[in-house]
């Protein structure tokens, strides 16, 4: 079985990691502090799903609070605005739609009203798998800003969208911690990044119990151990390096805590 290596390389200062292309979707949810670190990161898209741009109008100039607040809103203004625009303020709207959409500085507005039936999370990674055709997508990695926190069924809804795109790179990014999927398909490879990340973790079966699991490089490592929901499940757990190897008969949820930035 081949082996898929992770790593949130894209945390760190200094150049950006290679040969990895990053996308960014902001939701509606708090930014994390390092959300212009991972802004920098995606230089190539960087969308915002509805009601992520008010965030995204209103907290951008906090974390930059040392600079002029228009030219933070100036400087960070998102390729494409998608969803179905039903939280997103009538002046952050207009903001946005006033910049030229026909120059490479413009933000591009889609209004998906008409689909109530996926999330703003599941339209911007539709649009990006299905409407960039210049985009690199051979080792892409979307990160996703503010996808925790706040109301539950919206967390969850951010967990089922890993599962519906499946086999695209996706990372759900909080201040306090990531959450990505470990497909079935694949053994893994997981590259702890310490200065950032770290120690606590955990590996949770979601959807389908695990028959076997078997893991290294965390303080209570799994062997071939059965897990699901009303049994046991792996939280709390702690890396123990700088590498962690995860096999396991289903999909996984890999999760790990990040240190403040």
């Amino acid at each position: 079985m081949d082996v898929m290596r992770h790593s949130s390389a894209f945390l760190l200062d200094g150049p950006p990691p290679s040969p990895t292309t990053y996308a960014l979707v902001v939701l509606n949810q708090s930014l994390p502090s390092f959300t212009p670190l991972v802004w920098n990161r995606a230089a190539q898209l960087r969308l915002c799903a509805d009601g992520g741009s008010n965030r995204l109008f209103d907290e951008m100039p906090r974390l930059l609070a040392d600079e002029d607040e228009n030219d933070v809103r100036n400087r960070y203004k998102p390729d494409v605005i998608k969803g179905d625009m039903d939280s997103i303020r009538a002046e952050v709207l207009e903001f946005y739609s006033n910049l030229d959409p026909t120059s490479n500085e413009g933000t591009k507005i889609v209004d998906e009203s008409h689909d109530q039936n996926t999330t703003d999370l599941h339209k911007c990674i539709a649009f990006i798998r299905d409407s960039t055709p210049d985009l690199d997508k051979s080792n892409l990695c979307i990160l996703i800003a503010g996808a925790l926190g706040g109301r539950f069924d919206h967390e969850v809804g951010n967990i089922n969208v890993l599962f519906r795109f499946s086999t695209m790179r996706i990372i759900l990014l909080s201040d306090d911690c990531l959450i990505y999927l470990l497909p079935k398909t694949h053994h893994h490879e997981i590259h702890i990044q310490t200065s950032v990340e770290g120690p606590h973790c955990g590996l949770v079966p979601i959807g389908t119990p695990s028959r076997s699991t078997t893991t290294t490089g965390l303080q209570w490592n799994l062997t071939e151990m059965e897990m699901k929901f009303g049994g046991l499940i792996s939280t709390s757990n702690i890396v123990k390096g700088e590498k962690v190897t995860v096999q396991s008969d289903s999909d996984l949820l890999w999760t790990i805590s990040i240190k403040k930035l």
